[in-house]
């Protein structure tokens, strides 16, 4: 019998082999349009920052006097040590920015999807999922135990047959999709989905993880702005992206939070967040509804423009479109895993960070560059982007 150690030195032998080996890139600064690495400082075109409040002073400081008059950490469990109060701070303001009856907030966004799911189904019933979703809600389908079905990508018909199939079965259905999709960065059909929904009586998930802050009136997301959120009984996201800090949420009627403090495994047996983390959370939703918010949004749609522009004329984005059917996301499609990575390499070479996505985050042969852009972004930032993909256009 091999040795643990021989065993995963052969495991990480395999991924290299098929470049699919990771490893953490330590960042000597804050988050920001610009990071440090290796002595260097890179134009960042990684991050899901996007609106950059994540070292903004506000949310800064309301971290740090969440932590003068709450200290550190939250003890235990919420349901154990006591409640803290930023974090009823926080799901007073999730729920009435997202104009619900209540939220939960979570550790991570992974926990709110596998907490809610598997609180919410069991044997007896069926997931529906957008093939694409976020690895957390297929983990989550998994793990709760009912029965998964998956239909294309944003494909209507075979959404609708996958329904008729559960009503035939007579068993309840949750239907979950992201509202922008995290790798490709185009939309849910949400109008069309809601109506599929209502047809078959089913119940409707989703992750507008991408689209809060950034689409929407105030910001609220891709539901608001269509005009479908109170049609859809469950709203996730987060708030270590547009928002800028950490952490996950469940937003719906009074009724569903009560009954997931009750049996979400990921909220009951956790320790509750750092309280500092739920008070940057909640200055955050501030930012995003005030006119600063309002402004940097407008400056984020300004820097997209731009963004699709330049990328767009190397023939390579992927399902992105226009302000209509996409967000702050834009993959560059390289397809084999080997020239993503050299991809990658050739912009850092220029000061360009941008990642290289592979197998699982996306399908295998569909590798890719992932570039976001935020509102902290500059015009010159994205001409420098620009000329860095000019210069790796052999790498293609």
């Amino acid at each position: 019998m091999t040795t643990l150690d021989e065993y995963l030195a052969s495991h990480l032998d395999g991924l290299r082999g098929q470049n699919l080996f990771r490893e953490l890139r330590r960042v000597d600064s804050p988050q920001s349009s610009r990071i440090q690495m290796e002595g260097r400082t890179f134009v960042n075109f990684s991050s899901n920052d996007y609106l950059g409040l994540a070292n903004h002073a506000v949310l800064k400081e309301a971290g740090i006097k969440a932590i003068e008059e709450f200290g550190a950490g939250a003890g235990a469990s919420r349901l154990v040590c006591g409640s803290l109060a930023p974090f009823h701070e926080l799901e007073e303001t999730i729920a009435a920015f997202k104009k619900t009856e209540g939220a939960l907030a979570f550790s991570t966004g992974y926990a709110a999807a596998v907490g809610t799911i598997c609180a919410l189904l069991d044997t007896r019933d069926v997931i529906v999922l957008d093939k694409l979703v976020h690895a957390s809600i297929v983990d989550a389908a998994k793990l709760c135990g009912a029965t998964l079905r998956i239909f294309a990508h944003n494909d209507l018909n075979e959404l609708e047959a996958r329904l008729k199939w559960a009503a035939n079965r007579q068993s309840r259905a949750l239907i979950v999709t992201e509202s922008i999709f995290s790798m490709d960065g185009d939309a849910a059909p949400l109008r069309d989905i809601v109506a599929l929904k209502e047809k078959f009586g089913a119940w409707l998930m989703v992750d507008e993880a991408h689209a809060t802050g950034v689409r929407g009136h105030g910001g609220r997301g891709l539901a608001d702005e269509l005009g479908v959120a109170g049609a859809i009984e469950l709203q996730m996201g987060t708030l270590g992206k547009a928002l800028g800090a950490g952490g996950g949420y469940l937003c719906g009627s009074r009724t569903l939070i009560d009954f997931l403090v009750n049996r979400a495994r990921s909220f009951i047996f956790s320790t509750a967040p750092v309280p500092a983390a739920a008070a940057a959370a909640t200055a955050a939703i501030g930012l995003v509804e005030s006119d600063d918010g309002a402004a940097r949004r407008e400056r984020l749609w300004k820097r997209i423009a731009e963004a699709r522009q330049a990328i767009q004329r190397f023939g390579r984005l992927g399902e992105s479109g226009s302000r209509e059917t996409s967000g702050a996301i834009f993959p560059m499609i390289c397809g084999d895993e080997a020239a993503a990575l050299a991809a990658a390499a050739a912009l850092r070479e220029r000061n360009i960070y941008v990642p290289a996505i592979r197998f699982p985050a996306v399908a295998r042969g569909k590798a890719r560059l992932r570039i976001t852009v935020t509102a902290e972004h500059t015009p010159e930032d994205i001409q420098a982007l620009a000329d860095a993909l000019k210069a790796a256009g052999k790498i293609f």
